[in-house]
């Protein structure tokens, strides 16, 4: 998939709320501009079909646009992760990247598109994941947390941009988040419903055990800076998360024993 460009005319600024004043806008840029989409679906358990592509990671090399929305993702992350969506304004990416505005734009039409992106690509993956899980005969739960655990790794301002915003409770953000998090507690559920142990917790309390897990999994990584600089622990390094996907696995077998 190649990118077309939408530079920004002179006179085009960013509003408060960093949208362009002009109808064409991008409003799917996926994590690698080079990847290719499939459309995969998921029911919501609230009813109706919720859909959002499937990326797979190239297997050639990146053209010069291509890295630079990767780039820009990488750092629109970093930004939103530490100053949230209302404290953010493309101009402050763009300084973080190294950009100039009209390059920028060239990728992202406003700041809400630039946000997307960022959550599709951060919060899509571990969908898919869970709804995989979901899917099987038998979940194969060390390898899910395995898997999730690697990925926060990779990606330790995704948690926090969530934290973030979940803690602002900005109203602006509402469906965006809202979209993500009611599919992602529902393949959640789903996966340890499917699971042997999870006969020992009564409906209401499932919903609950993922909360607590979320927890669990999320927190670790929104806590790493701050335990960094008051222990000195770096739980970000490799040593650090192996041990942690240990431990999971271990408080996710007693939480739900397989016989």
């Amino acid at each position: 998939m190649q990118f077309q460009s939408v530079a920004a005319k002179p006179a085009d600024r960013e509003d408060s709320g960093g949208r362009l004043p002009r109808p064409r806008r991008r409003a799917q840029i996926l994590l690698d501009a080079s990847s290719q989409e499939k459309e995969t679906s998921a029911r919501s358990f609230f009813g109706g079909l919720l859909t959002a592509p499937q990326v797979h990671l190239p297997t050639r090399s990146l053209r010069k646009g291509e890295r630079t929305a990767g780039r820009i993702l990488d750092t629109a992350e970093r930004v939103f992760a530490e100053k949230g969506y209302a404290g953010t304004s493309l101009r402050d990416v763009a300084n973080a990247a190294g950009l100039r505005i009209p390059s920028l734009y060239n990728h992202f039409a406003s700041k809400e598109t630039l946000y997307t992106a960022v959550l599709e690509r951060g919060l899509r993956p571990i969908l898919d994941m869970l709804t995989a899980e979901s899917a099987r005969e038998g979940a194969e739960r060390e390898l899910l947390v395995e898997r999730v655990v690697e990925f926060l790794a990779q990606h330790p301002s995704v948690p926090r941009l969530v934290q973030h915003e979940v803690l602002a409770g900005g109203p602006h953000l509402a469906p965006m988040l809202d979209r993500w998090f009611r599919l992602a507690f529902h393949e959640a559920e789903t996966t340890i419903r499917a699971l042997p142990g999870a006969r020992r917790w009564s409906k209401e309390q499932i919903p609950l055990l993922v909360i607590a897990l979320y927890h669990v999994v999320i927190g670790y990584f929104t806590l790493a800076p701050f335990y960094r600089a008051v222990i000195g622990t770096d739980l970000l390094a490799d040593v650090a998360v192996r041990r942690q996907i240990r431990f999971l696995n271990e408080l996710v077998a007693a939480l739900l024993p397989d016989a």
